[in-house]
């Protein structure tokens, strides 16, 4: 039987694992045979994913976490360290975004609180360092692992309206690449760092500015399926294909890409 693509046995942490996307990739991982540690603030909702993890005979935990807390993040390792002995694979799936750093169809710049921009820079960004500095240790330690970050397609192109969460996902590309040189060259070529480039998926951050109530299209989404060539939104199980290849031996001459999942959106011309 070929290995290439098993993730079976490997410990996989995962950031934002209580939200739609970080939930559906720790649940495939698990069932393919990965000891899955799903890190999130609600607890309640984490151990209900565990719960369906757990009954469908995958192996998972769930930490209540705050990424932008070293202390925390720190507290969470020693858990994963104490519990398995070690870390083959972080995925850095915890961001999000925030009205005062968008600007409204009706508003311009001049509207942004900058306060909140700050804020979802430190989510998204920083919320990506501080874990990827605390978890790249036991990494380090080993010799060998993977990091995938999560940028965005507003890291690419950009898109009108979310400034704050387009700045930090583009600060996440740069990072990606610097980290894949950084831990190659320092430490080992064994521990590679890749991200990932989602498309739209409906999630519950940008589930009401993409649908309606009725789940008809909001004009914004609308947009995005004119320049989707697939003309639809992707599925949150359509991510984990590319997380798998990422994280497993597949991909062992891969580091410092951002791997776009968009059914065609950051190539669509007129």
């Amino acid at each position: 039987m070929n290995e290439l693509f098993s993730v079976k046995d490997k410990v996989v942490v995962i950031t934002g694992g209580t939200g739609v996307l970080g939930a559906c990739i720790g649940e495939y991982l698990a069932l393919e045979g990965a000891k899955v540690v799903l890190m999130g603030r609600r607890r309640e909702e984490g151990e209900k994913i565990v719960d369906t993890i757990r009954s469908k005979g995958g192996e998972a935990l769930f930490l209540v976490t705050d990424v932008m807390n070293p202390e925390v993040v720190q507290a969470n390792c020693d858990e994963v360290i104490a519990r398995y002995g070690r870390v083959d694979a972080l995925l850095n799936a915890a961001g999000g975004n925030m009205p005062g750093a968008t600007i409204q169809p009706d508003g311009n710049f001049f509207d942004v609180n900058v306060g909140d921009f700050q804020k979802v820079l430190d989510l998204n960004l920083t919320g990506t360092v501080i874990p990827t500095k605390i978890f790249l240790k036991p990494m380090v330690d080993a010799g060998k692992g993977a990091i995938v970050n999560f940028s965005s397609m507003a890291a690419f192109r950009p898109l009108t309206r979310v400034m704050g969460y387009a700045a930090a996902k583009a600060g996440i590309s740069n990072f990606t690449e610097f980290m894949a040189n950084e831990v190659a060259v320092k430490f080992t070529p064994s521990i590679r760092v890749n991200a990932i480039a989602p498309g739209f998926f409906l999630t519950n951050q940008n589930r009401s500015l993409l649908t309606n109530p009725d789940g008809s299209l909001t004009a914004r989404g609308a947009d995005v399926i004119r320049q989707t060539p697939f003309k639809r939104f992707g599925k949150p199980e359509e991510l984990c294909g590319t997380i798998q290849y990422l994280i497993s031996d597949a991909s062992s001459f891969v580091t410092g890409t951002v791997a776009v999942v968009d059914g065609g959106f950051n190539v669509f011309a007129m």
